[in-house]
């Protein structure tokens, strides 16, 4: 039938008519009419365009394309980090505090300019006038409407991609800038809220002829639009949900029946699991649609799941590609992938969920239950991920991802549930997944891999109905150590073959054996702890010089008037006396520590001390105030049943802010399911309790949790404490807590305590009324400490090999109670090339005492020494002598 194609084969055409349907083949044919150019559609991402470097690369990308005969149609987002920056401007504007933000990333965006050697001025000075303009408008109503949210976000792919098309067509390479939202329409969504159809829009993606064309007849050797934005019916910017940039890039490729679509990004591929955490990961090599939109729906980041579908609907294959590794092969997502049988491709993890559970004996044998309470979900503009039912409860997750689960729409939802059921949110909780084929044919194959939860609370368990996927919902905290085991027991032993590509290992090895925390002081004095540990093994090691550089950063966060140092992060004599030295004060929680302090330091100044006691009984209290602390309340209780030990006296009162952060729900110390903090509902009735017993509220503190290294969580506190100080005439101190944390992995940032800095002096200068306080114990002692332990046996059974040392969970409980994650070097053979990957255990008499999983070391022998890094806090002063074994010794080294 000439001029006819089959609909699967349509990728070059232009649709004439709606066809007919051809009943012996159940296939749609079209009319046609061939275009006069293939297009290619490449997508860059952050990283990609943050350099002149990496847009020679899109450079070259493009003029391979046009050397196969496709035209190219480039995507690209803002350049790295600038998505976060406008984020953070939009809360800072509310504030009337955006001027040294709104420099910074004008300034970004001159220095790239500069290296391109494009006219600044010219090509972004009136957006950056039109993004000033908004700022100054939120600053004066302090507030920001979904409308102007999404202005101001999509400033970040307009600004990168007017320099990105002014510096190809400069290198020689014509290129047309497009306006994304001339192109992309989106679609009004029924029920949904003005947050979703602003922040998180949908647009179809059938093929249009008419963009098409008129793409087609735009000069230029290449084309250059934007990621993640659009416009709706009326005209208005949208954007597409973080992450939307690679979505836009498969409307697009559908929309003009791309040859394929190209992701380029900072991993050539998807992998077996995060190489990220997981650095034995292989290389995915063919997927078909259905499991790479399992992969990307469950947790995997190199792809946003919402590309997906388009490029399925018009069999369009995806590559995704490395932008610093371009020879890589990269993963080709297709239709024609082959089919491997049925196994595990991958396991992910999908963080950030949240769990609504909904409780009622109403439901049973109830007709139409779950249409109701589905029903309320749509009226909330809110979407289902998984779902699990039993005769009284339903419980769903929702998944960031795909809804705006601001507090208020959490609220509004929970409140329009109470007219059917119980309703409660459980998180942070993770999905963790295993995603392949015919998984429910290979149950009782991975029975052995499925004991890695036995000691862990599920809350959910769901069984895809496309047998693609095993999930299981679980704590957030516990989701990467989970993955690191499952990954070891399942693929451990998988070779390189048509499936499996190399790993991380072999792609990046030379990069993955670059030297663990290279200047760490640990590095300097190797000879010395060698030496130590030949003596005393296993044994903590604190260095004096390393205490005081921790000690001088702190100090110079100048808006903070006090630092106290939490005591039960180490109460080593040498350490309070070198921080005595330095002005520190001393934060204490028991007695104990009080009497421990004061014993070191009976001349302590007036205003160095600070307990605050948690459930306590009377007693303490009182030796609070007669060891002349500041005493903080957490309870309404003891000022209730104890009147007579406050009376006169001038306290602080912890207040929980509702949130909590960190890196495990033991050390989130804030929010409904933390013992910490009287909640700000009962801060009247406290207010009437002081004025009755007589007592002075002269500070408020709150601490959210730790191990946090995002500095605007303490700004954030600080807006929260000074809200409820307005009450609170008297209140002359807001106590900030600690939390301030430290890089546990050699990849992660510091805390920038300059940053930190200039937010908190932001506040400061905003309202002067306040005295800032800090009361920090890990970030002060952590990095200045290690434990130093022997190997005493190794061990292998089946593929998993074991290094047994003579610290256990006794000496570092750290690893067992939080998940907690240190770095563990063999020192003897220190930087020596990665020969094993072993479990790292320790003498206890419990299967929980591992003190790291999956760890990489050089040929390790009996005898040889292990440094485990980081462990200066919560270490040695939460050991103990459990099994009647003794924990690790204590040794200060001085400078």
């Amino acid at each position: 039938m000439a001029g006819v194609v089959a609909y699967r084969n349509r990728r070059h055409f232009h649709v004439q008519n709606q066809g007919f349907w051809d009943v012996a083949n159940h296939r749609r044919y079209f009319i046609v009419a061939m275009n006069s150019q293939d297009w290619i559609v490449v997508k860059f991402g952050g990283t990609s365009v943050s350099s002149r470097e990496r847009w020679d690369t899109i450079a070259r990308v493009a003029r391979q394309s046009i050397a196969q005969g496709l035209r190219p149609l480039i995507v690209c987002s803002a350049l790295s980090g600038v998505s976060n920056m406008l984020e953070k401007l939009l809360v800072e504007s509310k504030r009337g505090e955006y001027d040294a933000l709104l420099n910074e990333v004008e300034r970004r965006h001159r220095v790239l300019a500069d290296e391109m050697g494009v006219d600044f001025e010219q090509l972004l000075g009136e957006e950056f006038e039109e993004l000033g303009r908004l700022l100054l408008g939120v600053s004066l109503i302090r507030e920001v409407s979904p409308r102007v949210h999404a202005r101001v976000m999509a400033m970040g792919e307009l600004m990168s991609t007017r320099l990105g098309a002014a510096y190809l067509t400069r290198t020689g390479l014509e290129t047309s800038w497009c306006d994304a939202r001339q192109m992309l329409l989106s679609m009004r969504e029924p029920n949904a809220t003005e947050h979703r159809l602003f922040l998180s829009a949908a647009c179809d993606f059938s093929p249009d002829g008419a963009l098409t064309e008129r793409l087609g007849e735009m000069p230029g050797a290449a084309l250059l639009t934007q990621g993640f934005i659009a416009r709706d019916d009326a005209g208005e910017t949208v954007l597409l949900g973080r992450g939307g940039s690679d979505t836009s890039a498969a409307y697009f490729a559908a929309k003009i029946g791309a040859t394929r679509l190209e992701i380029w990004t900072d991993v050539p591929g998807m992998f077996t699991a995060n190489p990220r955490e997981v650095p034995s990961a292989r290389l995915l090599r063919q997927l078909d649609y259905d499991e790479a939109q399992e992969l990307a729906t469950m947790g995997a980041k190199v792809l946003h799941p919402r590309c997906l579908p388009p490029v399925r609907a018009n069999r369009i294959p995806l590559h995704i590609k490395c932008t610093e590794h371009p020879e890589l092969e990269g993963t080709v997502i297709s239709s024609d992938a082959p089919d491997f049988g049925a196994q595990v491709k991958a396991i992910s993890a999908k963080t950030g969920i949240s769990l609504v559970s909904m409780n009622t004996l109403g439901m049973w044998q109830q007709v139409g239950f779950l249409a109701d309470i589905f029903g309320v979900f749509k009226q909330n503009g809110l979407s289902i991920d998984l779902v699990g039912t039993s005769e009284a409860n339903v419980t769903v997750t929702l998944d960031p991802m795909a809804n705006a689960l601001d507090p208020g729409a959490v609220n509004h939802l929970l409140a329009d549930l109470k007219a059917h059921c119980d309703a409660r949110i459980i998180g942070p909780c993770a999905a963790v997944s295993l995603v392949g084929h015919n998984i429910r044919s290979i149950l009782h194959r991975l029975a052995p891999a499925l004991e890695v939860f036995e000691e862990h609370k599920i809350y959910m368990v769901s069984q895809a109905a496309s047998d693609l996927n095993l999930t299981f919902v679980v704590d957030e905290d516990q989701a990467d150590r989970l993955v690191r085991k499952l990954h070891s027991l399942l693929f451990r032993e998988r070779t390189t073959d048509e499936m499996f590509g190399p790993t991380w290992q072999e792609l990046f090895g030379a990069e993955e054996e670059a030297p663990v925390f290279a200047t760490a002081w640990w590095r300097a004095r190797r000879d010395e702890l060698l030496s130590l540990a030949a003596v005393e093994s296993p044994v903590y090691v604190y260095d004096a010089p390393s205490l005081q550089s921790s000690v001088d950063s702190l100090l110079s966060i100048e808006p903070v008037n006090q630092v106290f140092y939490a005591v039960k992060a180490n109460p080593h004599p040498e350490i309070l006396k070198q921080f005595y030295a330095a002005g520190l004060g001393f934060e204490c929680v028991s007695p104990g520590e009080l009497e421990h302090v004061r014993g070191l330091f009976p001349k302590l100044g007036a205003g160095r001390l600070l307990f605050t006691p948690n459930f306590a009984p009377e007693q303490e209290y009182r030796l609070g105030f007669e060891y002349g602390a500041y005493v903080t309340l957490d309870n309404m209780h003891p000022v209730e049943r104890w009147p007579e030990v406050f009376a006169g006296k001038e306290v602080l009162v912890r207040i929980d802010p509702g949130q909590g952060y960190g890196h495990h729900k033991y050390v989130r110390t804030a929010g409904p399911q933390s013992k910490f903090g009287v909640s700000p509902g009962e801060l009247a009735r406290l207010k009437v309790l002081a004025e009755q017993v007589g007592f002075k509220i002269v500070g408020l503190h709150a601490h959210v949790g730790s191990g946090v290294r995002t500095t605007g969580t303490w700004s954030q506190t600080a807006l929260f404490l000074a809200e409820a100080a307005q009450d609170f005439p008297d209140v002359r101190i807001l106590n900030l807590g600690g939390g301030l944390g430290v890089p546990e992995r050699a990849n992660q940032n510091a805390l920038d305590i300059a940053e930190l800095s200039q937010t908190l002096a932001s506040f400061k200068e905003a309202h002067p009324r306040f005295e800032l306080w800090l009361e920090p114990g890990r970030y002060l002692v952590a990095q200045a400490g290690v434990l130093l332990a022997t190997v005493t046996q190794l061990k292998q059974k089946g593929a998993i090999r074991y290094v047994g040392i003579d610290a256990g969970m006794n000496s570092l409980i750290r690893p067992a109670l939080y998940g907690a994650y240190h770095e563990i070097v063999n020192l003897t053979r220190l930087d020596e090339p990665t020969a094993l990957e072993a479990e790292i255990v320790g003498p206890i008499c419990e299967s929980g005492d591992v003190l790291g999983h999956l760890r990489r070391l050089p040929t390790t022998e009996q005898g040889d020494v292990l440094l485990i890094a980081t462990a200066g806090a919560y270490g040695r002063s939460m050991s103990s002598f459990y099994n009647l074994r003794a924990p690790a010794t204590e040794h200060f080294l001085k400078g």
